[in-house]
């Protein structure tokens, strides 16, 4: 039977071969130079992934996120353009030079590593379950009889997929945390620091399921393949950021302290 990791493997594959030959031109010379003739580095996110990305009553993309994104740019001597888009589809997105880079807590893999290139980590994060306190679910145990909560294309989804749980999946972590408080869910799985700080803002109550053992991992800057100066120019600009004490300012604005 076809796994959901070949599928998005066959999806990506795909999404190269319908991106046309100016892509793959692009692709076969490092793109740092016309970027920085631009003027403009164009990253992506859902904008629903609070507090790390998410539209503000102005209507503006603000978060981690886009913070780590604006300074890295300025390093870079070039603006920032902040494009929002689905999940299911940011990395086809990628591959089909819609943007430059995905600055949107995307979680670094194996199967990703394939067939795009990572800059960072930036932060590390790990997988988390979250009950509302009540409705009987206190147990990994449980989770074979539970309705299950998350974002459509993220790593939790294939997770849960290959342990047999009923899978509903859903745009982003806002929307999660209203079916989790409505009870059209029983539990949902997030990264542990979003899912909290999301429902500690809004007053909304959880229990996290930790009889499950769950690994950390790090979350790093999507780029295409093929382009190590890009890459560097990034990489140098993330560990400048991390020495001088401007990364800690951002983490303590957005997220409450230093998550590296």
């Amino acid at each position: 039977m076809t796994t959901r990791r070949t599928l998005l493997r066959s999806v990506l594959v795909g999404s190269i071969a319908a991106a046309s030959f100016g892509v793959a031109n692009i692709a076969a010379a490092d793109e740092l130079a016309g970027i920085q003739e631009r003027g403009v580095l164009r990253i992506a996110m859902t904008g629903a992934y609070p507090p790390f990305n998410f539209v503000n009553d102005a209507n503006e993309v603000v978060g981690f996120d886009p913070a780590i994104g604006r300074e890295i740019a300025k390093r870079m001597g070039v603006e920032v353009e902040i494009i929002t888009t689905a999940w299911d589809g940011i990395i086809g997105g990628l591959l089909a030079n819609k943007f430059d880079a995905i600055v949107g807590s995307m979680s670094i893999t194996a199967e990703r590593d394939e067939v795009i290139d990572f800059v960072g980590p930036y932060y590390t994060t790990k997988r988390a379950i979250f009950a509302k306190p009540g409705n009987g679910f206190t147990s990994g145990a449980q989770l074979t009889d539970a309705r299950v909560g998350l974002t459509l294309g993220e790593t939790h989804e294939g997770w849960a997929r290959d342990l047999g749980y009923d899978v509903k999946t859903y745009k982003g972590l806002p929307e999660l945390l209203l079916e989790l408080e409505n009870g059209r869910v029983d539990v949902i799985v997030n990264d542990n620091i979003a899912a909290m700080l999301a429902m500690q803002a809004t007053g909304q109550e959880y229990v996290i399921i930790d009889d499950i053992e769950t690994e950390e991992f790090g979350a790093g800057i999507a780029i295409r393949e093929g382009n190590p100066e890009l890459a560097a120019a990034m990489q140098t600009a993330l560990d400048e950021m991390m020495a001088d004490g401007t990364y800690l300012e951002i983490a303590n604005e957005w997220v409450g302290g230093d998550i590296r």
